[in-house]
């Protein structure tokens, strides 16, 4: 946690857990990249969202967690960032013991399994990615993820169909 005299000035996980029921995002991108084995590749990543005029708050959690990075998100926002695995399980970790009180928490729920299925990588096999795929579709405002909708994703599900 950040030391300082001033109460204002510390952060504690139960400030950081309520920013993040209000102002954070737990997403999961399943990108068509030919170069990966199945084609596809699964990006979880963790983000918080501010104006430039607020970006000293995203440098304050940057400096709980230790990790991520501050970078422009669109025009006069700033965002914090957390991918790769190895983080993303510490911003699990965190969240499962400073639990979120808003919706948010479905999302943090299925952003996890989707993190506990790519430590098993599942993610590697046809299977796993459309299990995740399905996750996805459910997470934040259920918009469902190109791999689903691909020609491939597709044949796939109605050549099972007809088995």
């Amino acid at each position: 946690m950040i030391g300082a005299d001033n109460q204002q000035e510390r952060l504690d996980t139960s400030w950081i857990s309520g920013f993040v029921d209000g102002e954070g995002c737990f997403y999961v991108g399943i990108n068509k990249i030919n170069k990966m084995t199945l084609g596809w590749q699964v990006l979880p990543e963790f983000r918080i969202v501010q104006h430039k005029n607020d970006e000293q708050i995203l440098h304050k959690i940057k400096s709980y967690f230790q990790f991520g990075s501050i970078r422009i998100n669109h025009g006069d926002r700033m965002e914090f960032r957390v991918r790769g695995l190895e983080n993303l399980n510490k911003i699990v970790s965190f969240f499962k013991n400073s639990p979120l009180q808003t919706k948010k928490r479905k999302d943090f729920e299925l952003f996890s399994s989707v993190i506990e299925m790519m430590n098993q990588k599942e993610h590697l096999t046809k299977q796993g990615l459309q299990q995740i795929a399905k996750i996805v579709s459910r997470m934040n405002h259920k918009v469902e993820p190109k791999y689903l909708k691909s020609p491939e994703t597709i044949r796939q599900t109605s050549e099972r169909m007809k088995i």
